[in-house]
């Protein structure tokens, strides 16, 4: 029931207002960091991309049977995360009946949530996703992949991901920062260009997400 239903909100992207989350997940991380960046990517999509996404980004926890009500989860923070049984199971259900979960490294996240996606999927490694992926194509042309957004460790950005019967389901960005991107321009200062390539890329990523 829960694919169905799922598959059923993803088709009918368009049609109506949709809602994206964000992830309380356990552990001590600090979940809630970059409070503006959603909303401020929804509304940069739903100006530019023709996209119709609820303004006001919902919270839900990994166990919750209300992440089947959402196509695209977003997780970031510095810390620790923990993935209970229960998290695991419903977040393995989720990717697998459609969901997509966007994990972006806000620096000091990666030695955390490498094991944690381990859990949901024990057979599958995380592959880096080629420049040529359409998640790079459109609607914004990303022709050496993953932009670099903040700089921290003098190390390329990197976009890894498990895929699912061909289908993207889980992307983790690294080394990259793009939830610092989309956030008000005064919390990081960022210079227009930059906060504009981690907008576009951020489009991208929920472009892909509600045509594939």
């Amino acid at each position: 029931m829960k694919k169905i239903y799922l598959a059923l909100l993803l088709f009918s992207v368009g049609s109506y207002a949709q809602e994206i989350a964000l992830v309380k997940y356990s552990g001590g991380g600090d979940w809630y960091a970059n409070p503006t960046a959603l909303p401020n990517l929804i509304k940069y999509c739903n100006t530019n991309i023709n996209t119709r996404i609820n303004t006001k980004a919902a919270t839900v926890e990994p166990s919750s049977p209300d992440l089947f009500s959402y196509p695209f989860i977003h997780m970031t923070g510095h810390g620790n995360v923990v993935f209970s049984d229960t998290d695991v199971n419903n977040l393995k259900n989720y990717l697998n009946s459609g969901g997509f979960l966007h994990i972006d490294d806000n620096y000091g996240m990666d030695q955390y949530i490498r094991k944690e996606i381990k859990k949901i999927f024990p057979n599958t490694n995380l592959i880096e996703i080629p420049a040529n992926h359409p998640l790079f194509q459109k609607p914004f042309l990303f022709s050496n992949g993953l932009p670099k957004i903040h700089e921290h460790d003098g190390k390329r950005p990197q976009a890894f991901g498990i895929f699912v019967e061909n289908r993207l389901v889980l992307l983790y960005t690294f080394e990259c920062d793009l939830g610092d991107g989309w956030e008000d321009p005064e919390v990081h200062n960022d210079p227009i260009s930059v906060r504009e390539k981690a907008l576009k890329m951020g489009a991208n990523i929920l472009n892909y997400v509600f045509n594939n």
